[in-house]
């Protein structure tokens, strides 16, 4: 879709959307990002036109803990992990010693997240947790009113 050679301006497009200060400065530099890519890479746009919900959804959640949702480097870390792992045994007798294996890996990555470091603290996981629930109550009192309305124009 993006020519090797343009790799690097579209990438540094599009972290200038994460460096924004709140959630209305994301939208609006995503908006301004997409108008200069529809120019000169008009596929690339549409492409992000279409992620835009899975590529901004890290906005609906408080500003101290974006930096971690809008990163997969864990998850990239851990596969590696598994990957290295897996290339040392080489050949695997069956299924079930694969399934062992990887579930080893995993419980053990569990383990060092639960009791040597927390990727996100408990506070902003609280915090996190707050402001969902805040959302989900907005919008099912959203949903009631404009029933309400709807039922009350109809009648």
């Amino acid at each position: 879709m993006t020519p090797k050679s343009q790799w690097g301006w579209v990438r540094a497009l599009l972290h200038s959307v994460y460096d924004q200060p709140d959630a209305d400065s994301v939208n609006a530099q995503f908006d301004r990002v997409l108008e200069g890519l529809y120019e000169k890479l008009p596929q690339v746009a549409e492409h992000l036109e279409l992620a835009r919900a899975d590529i901004l959804a890290f906005t609906v959640f408080p500003k101290e803990i974006w930096r971690q949702i809008w990163s997969n480097n864990p998850n990239e870390r851990l596969n590696r992990e598994i990957r290295r792992r897996t290339d040392v045994v080489g050949i695997f007798p069956n299924r079930d010693a694969v399934i062992r294996l990887v579930g080893a890996v995993l419980a053990e990555q569990h383990d060092e997240w639960a009791e040597q470091r927390r990727y996100l603290g408990l506070e902003a996981l609280k915090n996190a947790r707050a402001v969902l629930t805040a959302r989900t109550t907005e919008d099912r009192h959203e949903e009631v009113n404009s029933g309400l309305i709807t039922s009350a124009v109809t009648a």
